[in-house]
């Protein structure tokens, strides 16, 4: 389903980064029928940035909870890893209540679909890169998530 709004993914890290350098909390963007918001949540434990859009005729999304951080020794560089290609909100199963697409475990072919990330009301299917077993999901169903952030590991 697509609403027919256009958004620039890179404008999008580059608003993100916006915040990272200025140490701001959020930042809002209105144009026409569209609006986007950068924001991020800092905790003690670490600082986690929360992007999201929608059009200006929906209410504000509630403040997402913090991910779970990702053990220390876990690098995105890592040759297992699957990263998001983009901002949006990610999803282990096709609709709710239904089952995962994948669990730790799972043998997977290169381009099965291993998850789901919502952006501007578009479900994307994000494949495996390669084939192999998910050893590892970093990430819980509806967390927000950024661009090149790891979300899973297919060894």
């Amino acid at each position: 389903m697509n609403s027919g709004i256009t958004f620039d993914p890179a404008a999008i890290r580059e608003l993100a980064k916006i915040l990272r350098e200025t140490d701001l909390t959020e930042i809002e963007l209105v144009e026409k029928d569209s609006r986007i918001r950068v924001a991020r949540q800092i905790t003690a434990a670490a600082i986690t940035h929360v992007a999201t859009a929608a059009p200006m005729a929906m209410p504000a999304p509630a403040p997402a909870m913090a991910a779970p951080p990702i053990s220390a020794e876990f690098d995105a560089k890592h040759p297992g890893a699957v990263t998001s290609p983009m901002v949006g909100v990610a999803y282990l199963s096709p609709e709710p209540g239904a089952a995962p697409f994948v669990q730790v475990g799972t043998q997977v072919a290169a381009g099965q679909t291993l998850l789901l990330i919502e952006a501007m009301k578009t479900f994307n299917q994000i494949k495996a890169p390669k084939s192999g077993t998910v050893t590892r999901i970093l990430i819980e169903p509806g967390t927000p998530v950024e661009y090149g952030e790891p979300l899973m590991l297919v060894e």
